[in-house]
């Protein structure tokens, strides 16, 4: 039986996920998941995760949430037999605790043969590290990553938590998940997929290691094509103290950017390196002279490769973010959209992020075949919010 209450649409509709949630990177994973249109049961701790929660954290929409005490045995037979009619298991615990618990890869494959069981973790499940703490800095760090980010020569910037927990982590661990159930469709087992932040970081940068092994590559910040060593791929400040983000890379649309610009006559040759900072002068000092909405009319919808650089609150407004439907809003609030776009099998939003963990247990648990629901709330081993 699949839980239909406010499930969204996708071409993943059919397929059925069990979460065991966390924070981060697989909360995130099993939020693509839902969006794509999954059935996907989250199954947290009573009262809740630290750092998560509420009606606003948008990580945890697109399926009901379901609060069972693992510390129960009566809790843990119950993800037991949800593994037995589900396709995936996610889980973002430290290496060996699933294990601990009774829900490790053995014990669900040995329910289900064909279960692909993701596990997210920062260090992966084997190394010297695989067991100790870390967060989406720690993990970026050590791959080579993060010591070329930001613009800034004395030290590297950190991005929040973007290229970590949510491109090498969550990104990686959804495509490892289809990768395998492709191919149990076609074996009819099913497999531990090893999504570690560090290994999909590394794979995200494939490019650096590609610009390293070229030869040409400085390993410092501020000193490259793409890092803000090229003055036409940089950030400049407006007159209102906004910035405007200028890629110029390309001879043709560096062309219509100096011409656009109106730097024609000042700027000395792109291809003069002795003279880049000479020219990233006199594009400072061009775009100082105007502010960032009258630089935005000047260059919009060119193929000079300008853009305004904005706060989320203005992003959701600009034309062409508002013309794609790229955020919307549901249950009161402004979010992003489900992504990417199917032509056949539209994806939408489903259930809006639950209030309280365990908001949902009895009618999810009953929707997913458990029979003793009542039971199981009375022994404590699950709770309704």
């Amino acid at each position: 039986m699949s839980y239909a209450l406010g499930q969204g649409t996708g071409p993943l509709a059919g397929i059925k996920v069990v979460e065991i949630a966390g924070i981060g990177p697989g909360p995130h994973a099993c939020m693509l998941l839902a969006d794509l249109g999954a059935d996907v049961i989250r199954i947290e701790r009573p009262g809740g995760q630290m750092l998560t929660g509420g009606s606003h954290d948008l990580l945890n929409r697109g399926r009901p949430s379901v609060a069972l005490d693992l510390k129960n045995p009566e809790a843990v037979e119950t993800v037991l037999r949800l593994v037995e009619d589900a396709d995936v298991l996610v889980e973002g615990m430290r290496p060996g605790v699933t294990e601990r618990i009774g829900i490790g890869p053995d014990a669900c494959l040995a329910r289900n043969p064909r279960l692909v069981y993701g596990r997210m973790t920062g260090w992966g499940q084997t190394g010297p590290w695989a067991s100790a703490a870390g967060h989406d800095m720690n993990y970026i760090a050590i791959t080579g990553t993060l010591f070329g980010l930001g613009q800034v020569k004395e030290k590297p910037q950190f991005p929040t938590n973007l290229v970590g927990d949510f491109g090498g982590g969550s990104t990686y661990l959804v495509i490892g998940v289809l990768a395998a159930l492709l191919e149990a469709r076609v074996s009819g087992r099913g497999q531990v997929v090893d999504a570690a932040i560090v290994d999909g970081t590394a794979s995200l940068n494939a490019m650096g290691a590609a610009f390293l092994a070229s030869g040409t590559f400085k390993e410092e910040r501020a000193a490259n094509l793409l890092d803000g060593g090229a003055p036409y791929y940089d950030i400049y400040e407006t007159a209102d103290g906004k910035h405007m983000s200028v890629g110029a890379l390309e001879p043709q649309f560096y062309e219509a950017f100096v011409d656009l610009l109106g730097i024609r006559d000042a700027a000395p040759d792109r291809y003069d390196f002795d003279r880049a900072e000479e020219l990233r002068a006199v594009i400072a000092q061009r775009f100082k002279e105007k502010t960032q909405a009258e630089w935005s009319a000047v260059f919009d919808g060119t193929d000079a490769c300008v853009a305004p650089i904005l706060p989320m609150s203005e992003a959701v407004h600009h034309p062409h973010i508002e013309g794609r439907g790229t955020f919307v809003e549901k249950d009161g609030l402004v979010q992003p959209a489900p992504a990417p776009r199917f032509s056949r099998t539209e994806a939408t939003l489903g259930l809006p992020p639950a209030p309280a963990a365990g908001a949902h247990t009895r009618e999810a648990l009953a929707a997913w075949g458990i029979e003793d629901v009542e039971k199981l709330i009375e022994s404590g081993a699950a709770v309704q919010a």
